[in-house]
């Protein structure tokens, strides 16, 4: 994401987005963006999120229900992928693999507290 000053100017890495379940970008964004680098989940960035995108959409009653379980899975798809990039990445290569340790810490936040992005959605 970019800004220009306080305001947002662009939004890149869309290329793996969603074609299907709108909720599931948001689910990969709250996991993306409302994680703090100690592993806690920041609930008052992913109220700012979801207020944000309901200015333009609003969630379904259904979507917003299916958070949880999106959150969660998003987190594995990306644990996944990321473990295995670090085995696979060739020597050399310009890109460096992401650490998939990142995506257990918030699997295992998704574990212990499944409906904590609800209380993001101000439901």
């Amino acid at each position: 994401v970019f800004f220009q000053g306080p305001k947002f100017a662009a939004a890149f890495d869309f290329y793996f987005a969603c074609v299907d379940a709108l909720a599931y970008d948001i689910a990969v964004a709250l996991n993306a963006w409302c994680f703090e680098p100690d592993g806690s989940f920041n609930i008052t960035s992913a109220r700012a999120l979801l207020t944000g995108y309901e200015r333009h959409r609003p969630l379904s009653d259904a979507e917003r229900a299916a958070l949880p379980i999106l959150a969660h899975g998003a987190a594995m798809r990306f644990f996944l992928t990321r473990l295995n990039d670090w085995g696979a990445t060739p020597a050399g290569a310009l890109v460096r693999p992401k650490d998939p340790l990142e995506y257990e810490r918030k699997l295992a936040v998704h574990r212990e507290a499944p409906d904590l992005v609800l209380f993001g959605a101000g439901a």
